[in-house]
């Protein structure tokens, strides 16, 4: 395997420590050209669809790379900012933040982001901050609960880059955050916020992406954290059992999936006779189109036409203070240990202390 060029050595020069937010991915435009290639990359990925090369090629390339390309980017479409996708405005925006609020508090790193599918990839976010001089990275996937298709495949492209490299960085991953107490407290303080300015709901939903469930047989701790977040969230709103639902969206293919299934659900709360529900999606770390397009439109519209009164979506954290506030914990937390604070310079200092001196002198 090549390896990569390393960037020109400079003896003296003081190293850098690196931080990289990495989120799933997204097209580039809302097309079908632009869908074609980003989803061949992510269905590719073997810790996303676990079925045998042999069985899922030919499907993948011959029925859903046909078909589903044209039906997604409508859907993007309907969801599409000026400034380009949802998912990597957000997660440009948390990257610029992250750095500052960082700086804020006296640590001095690099920040960039990624994305485990399209552009900027994992890799081309390492190199950048490797070539700035960082000699320590801490890879912060952008995804509270852990799973296998999502945070172990974003270890899998760093390892996989790691490979191609000559002088690797020392490295560290953040493996999860699903019950972080300033992560639970900003989702706390976001539907708080929000039944302040709107009152509360019969029902608050709480839907997370879905996964096969023989993921849950083969030991993958999803479920469980999902679960774990959702009673942690309960519990600050003060939320009875009564008051909450928990499920699980983003279903593909006829394989059983984690259940409750949100839409069902939905329509089920709405026919015994529930006005009106709230939907939050703790399980993603800024707005998409599973979020955005998914739950604010198709869910609401199900909802509504099996009965329902009222449905409000409570978008996910996005760049709000509390949200980012819980991603500085976060990372403070990962980058203990490294020399993240400014070093004083000794010729200042010493500076510093002749000055001092002399006006003692005078005095």
């Amino acid at each position: 395997m090549p390896m990569r060029p390393e960037p020109p050595h400079q003896h003296g020069k003081t190293p850098h420590i690196g931080v990289l937010l990495c989120n799933l991915g997204t097209p580039t435009a809302p097309t079908a050209a632009a869908l074609r290639p980003y989803l061949a990359q992510f269905l590719s990925d073997p810790r996303v669809v676990e079925l045998p090369r042999l069985l899922w090629w030919p499907i993948l390339h011959g029925v859903v790379l046909r078909l589903r390309p044209r039906k997604s980017a409508a859907k993007y479409a309907s969801i599409w900012l000026p400034e380009g996708s949802p998912l990597k405005v957000w997660t440009e925006r948390q990257a610029a933040l992250l750095q500052g609020y960082l700086g804020e508090r006296g640590h001095q790193v690099q920040v960039r982001w990624a994305m485990r599918y399209g552009q900027p990839s994992v890799a081309s976010g390492l190199d950048a901050l490797k070539a700035a001089g960082c000699t320590r990275i801490l890879v912060l996937p952008a995804y509270p609960q852990y799973s296998a298709a999502t945070t172990a495949s974003v270890a899998d492209a760093v390892f996989a880059w790691g490979r191609t490299v000559r002088n690797l960085p020392e490295l560290r991953l953040v493996r999860n955050y699903h019950d972080q107490p300033e992560h639970i407290a900003a989702l706390a303080a976001s539907v708080q916020r929000h039944w302040q300015a709107h009152g509360r709901p019969d029902v608050l939903l709480l839907s997370f992406h879905g996964m096969p469930a023989r993921t849950l047989d083969k030991g993958d701790p999803y479920h469980c954290e999902c679960h774990k977040t959702a009673r942690l969230l309960a519990e600050a709103l003060g939320l009875s059992r009564e008051q909450y639902r928990l499920t699980f969206q983003s279903r593909f293919g006829r394989a059983k999936w984690l259940q409750p299934y949100t839409e069902p659900t939905l329509v089920e709360l709405a026919r015994s006779g529930v006005a009106r529900v709230d939907a939050l999606c703790p399980g993603f770390a800024c707005d998409c189109i599973e979020t955005l397009e998914e739950i604010a439109l198709e869910a609401k519209a199900a909802f509504m036409q099996a009965g329902g009164r009222e449905f409000h979506y409570i978008p996910c954290l996005n760049d709000s203070t509390e949200g980012m506030r819980a991603l500085t914990a976060l990372c403070e937390q990962h980058l203990a240990g490294w020399p993240t604070r400014a070093v004083p310079d000794p010729s200042a200092a010493e500076a510093s202390r002749a000055r001092a001196l002399a006006m003692g002198a005078q005095e």
